[in-house]
């Protein structure tokens, strides 16, 4: 979906496949044909945009047989289907039983996370609409926070600017620009918007690496060392969820990035669980609901004593009395939220809710003053099949109806800001 900014220029907004996991270019095709049209047709729209997400087989497969790629390509045509924007987090696997930790690998300490990512970059200049010149990639946040040190920190900064320095020569050969988001994520070494402005603006010789606690650490000062220019092909990737979770106001981040000249290629419109009441029964017994086994749910409150976090739902149920914490707990005077994207459309049930009205803040910032802060949009709930029970779409078609409800509320949330949408 495209949409006009007041200032001309034209924003697009898709939605993240990686709500269908594939492995294979088989299963790409597949997932257009029976679920990203239905979506289209839902909407009643000529033309959709969709967030591709290309594990490692699916990616090789079109970077190694060019008339594959072509038929991609043709496929997306036909079908009413535009990519500006690819997902390059998970490199595989995000479909398995259980995913967890895994999907923080490899991370960028290792030369597959370089490969992979380069290879999503040509790929994504070769699908780019004919009219369009700039593509995004979102990728993850450097590493989970453990083990990292700063040897890895410099192998990380090092395989970045690789990247940068390929995508400088993509461009020239094609004339498509494109760029590539860290998504900062809580538990990461880049878990807050701060934590991604040291990084980018790092000097030569970084700071030691954050400390391996599972608590959440604070980020290094950037104006208390020395640093660097970010490179312009170098940014971030905001996901409203995570934004959220780790308690960030949207302002203060977007400030910061602006100062410090990091630019924003693409963001993720998301939503987080939100527990007004952790103490009391009924909340808790609520929250259990959405403890399931495939995906981490990093869970942080802010306290007096700053931001305190879990690794995973379940860790911060483990709490024994009110009040009081156990190894595993997290305390429960204040509010919890926690890392699961919940349907746009259709919040918890009470006593929980989501943090759609950071969404909504974050939205506003980006896009609804006189020039875009970014270009590229991708609602991203991925975890309708880990939803409790009762609240999972049990066919294609409820999917379908889901995944074209959020795009409904998201492009009502833009036309509300003075964008008007295009054919």
């Amino acid at each position: 979906m495209r949409f006009r900014h007041p200032d001309g220029s034209t924003v697009h907004l898709a939605y993240c496949t990686n709500v269908h996991p594939a492995e294979t270019l088989d299963g790409v095709l597949a997932q257009l044909r029976d679920h990203c049209e239905p979506v289209r047709r839902r909407l009643g729209r000529d033309r959709l945009g969709i967030g591709l997400w290309l594990a490692r087989d699916a990616a090789r497969s079109l970077t190694t047989d060019p008339a594959s790629l072509r038929a991609l390509r043709a496929e997306l045509d036909r079908r009413g289907l535009e990519v500006v924007t690819l997902n390059g987090f998970p490199y595989e696997g995000f479909g398995a039983d259980e995913v967890k930790y895994r999907v923080y690998q490899p991370d960028w300490t290792h030369p597959d996370r370089l490969a992979h990512t380069t290879d999503l970059a040509r790929l994504l200049a070769a699908l780019l609409p004919e009219d369009v010149t700039e593509g995004s990639v979102s990728t993850l946040p450097l590493a989970w926070r453990t083990p990292f040190d700063a040897e890895a920190a410099t192998t990380a900064r090092t395989a970045l600017a690789t990247l940068a320095g390929r995508l400088d020569a993509l461009e020239e050969l094609t004339g498509r620009s494109i760029r590539i988001g860290l998504e900062p994520e809580p538990g990461c070494i880049v878990e807050t918007v701060a934590d991604a402005v040291a990084a980018l603006t790092a000097a030569p010789n970084p700071s030691p690496a954050p400390g391996t606690s599972p608590e959440p650490s604070s980020a290094p000062d950037p104006s208390s060392a020395s640093s660097a220019a970010p490179n312009p092909r170098i940014g971030v990737c905001l996901d409203t969820c995570h934004l959220a979770t780790s308690f960030e106001d949207p302002r203060t981040a977007l400030d910061s990035l602006a100062a410090a000249g990091i630019a924003v290629p693409k963001a993720q419109l998301s939503a987080a669980l939100h527990a007004e009441h952790p103490h009391l029964p009924e909340v808790r017994a609520a929250l259990a609901a959405f403890a399931e086994p495939r995906f981490l749910h990093q869970t942080r409150t802010r306290t007096a004593a700053g931001l305190r976090g879990t690794d995973d739902l379940p860790e911060a149920l483990a709490t024994s009395d009110h009040h009081v914490t156990t190894a595993h707990g997290l305390p429960d005077a204040t509010p919890w939220r926690a890392h699961f994207h919940v349907p746009l459309h259709t919040p918890p049930a009470p006593p929980l809710s989501s943090t759609l009205p950071v969404l909504q803040d974050a939205l506003a910032l980006l896009v609804g003053g006189p020039h875009p802060r970014t270009h590229h949009l991708e609602v991203e709930t991925y975890t309708w099949q880990a939803l409790p029970p009762e609240s999972r779409p049990r066919t294609r078609a409820r999917l379908a109806d889901g995944i074209a409800a959020e795009l409904t509320l998201a492009r009502d949330l833009l036309t509300d800001l003075g964008l008007k949408e295009l054919p």
